[in-house]
């Protein structure tokens, strides 16, 4: 009968998190790794395989137990209530740290076609989310009947990502709170 593991899974990739997060993947270091995630080399080589192996899994993790909690506010649909409470989530999640996938991107994208296809397929989620959202709010009269959906929830999906990298530069500032206001201020339509 095969050995159960001795570890939590999901703690390690969580402690990973942080450690990709402050260090990049190529600054984070493998002596870190293990240090952090309590770990053993031996033990990380035969589960993982290699760093990369590892980071996939990390981003899993991440977009799976995080990112879902903060996109949830767009599936539910309620058309600019949603936009308005997936950014302030957003913001609250990315301030100060960035966002571990969007740093991921930047980073890898154009080296690692596995981390290209999980932007892609994140980024791909969060526009139609969007769509989702102002086509709902277009037939609450929440936005103008003039907006033109698909290039809008495309620029809203590039905020996400400027948001993302902003948020390591604007530090625990109002800045992005600030931005979100200016953002989703001018979709209003005077009804609402």
């Amino acid at each position: 009968m095969p050995r159960k593991a001795q570890y939590n899974l999901d703690a390690i990739l969580s402690q990973a998190i942080d450690v990709f997060l402050e260090h990049g993947y190529h600054g984070a270091i493998m002596d870190e790794i293990i240090a952090r995630t309590e770990f053993n080399r031996r033990g990380f080589y035969l589960e993982f395989g290699s760093k990369q192996t590892f980071l996939y899994m990390v981003l899993e993790h991440y977009q799976n137990h995080h990112l879902s909690k903060v996109i949830k506010h767009l599936e539910s649909n309620q058309g600019l209530e949603s936009i308005n409470q997936f950014f302030n989530q957003y913001v609250e999640h990315v301030k100060g740290k960035g966002c571990l996938l969007i740093n991921s991107i930047t980073e890898l994208g154009f080296d690692d076609q596995k981390v290209r296809e999980i932007g892609r397929h994140y980024l791909d989620r969060l526009q139609i989310d969007f769509i989702g959202c102002l086509e709902k709010a277009m037939s609450l009269g929440q936005i103008h009947t003039n907006t033109n959906i698909e290039s809008t929830a495309l620029q809203l999906t590039s905020y996400v990502q400027g948001f993302a990298v902003n948020a390591v530069l604007a530090g625990e500032t109002d800045e992005l709170q600030l931005a979100t206001q200016a953002l989703l201020g001018p979709l209003q339509s005077n009804n609402h």
